[in-house]
């Protein structure tokens, strides 16, 4: 990968919709020159798809909360995916270091919604106990994956 690839991924994430002769006229390159670099990057794996973001607000999601997972034990953080993927208002999930095992994100439709969730979570096996932070106000979001 060199600089006009990482041009033109900087594009696509903006707009994954734009024209490769759109894109051309800002990295420098003819449709068919991007073309053949966007495909390159898809065969190699640098580009793993094309997706659509959705509002989570205009699609009933909009309360969200992240929740520190604390387990009894050691518990693989393959048991952990296992787990959480079960609960589909789960979004996100990460072991962490500190004192707690995992940090997840839950998105739902209203607050007995993610109370819902919550207990999922927390019936699950070796689940000790959660701390949860209901989000007020979204400061900052950037689309990384």
């Amino acid at each position: 990968m060199d600089n006009v690839d990482r041009g033109i991924l900087d594009l696509l994430r903006q707009n994954a919709r734009a024209g490769y002769g759109d894109i051309g006229s800002v990295v420098g390159l003819s449709a068919s020159a991007v073309k053949r670099r966007v495909d390159k990057m898809v065969s190699d794996g640098v580009i793993r798809g094309f997706t659509i973001q959705v509002d989570p607000a205009a699609d009933g999601m909009s309360t969200e909360a992240y929740v520190e997972l604390f387990c009894r034990g050691t518990v693989a953080p393959a048991e952990l995916r296992r787990m959480l993927s079960a609960v589909p208002e789960v979004v996100g999930a990460g072991t962490v270091t500190g004192s707690a095992d995992a940090i997840v994100h839950i998105r739902a439709r209203d607050i007995p919604s993610l109370e819902d969730a919550l207990e999922k979570v927390r019936v699950a096996p070796n689940v000790d106990h959660t701390r949860s932070a209901i989000v007020l106000t979204r400061l900052v979001h950037r689309a990384s994956d």
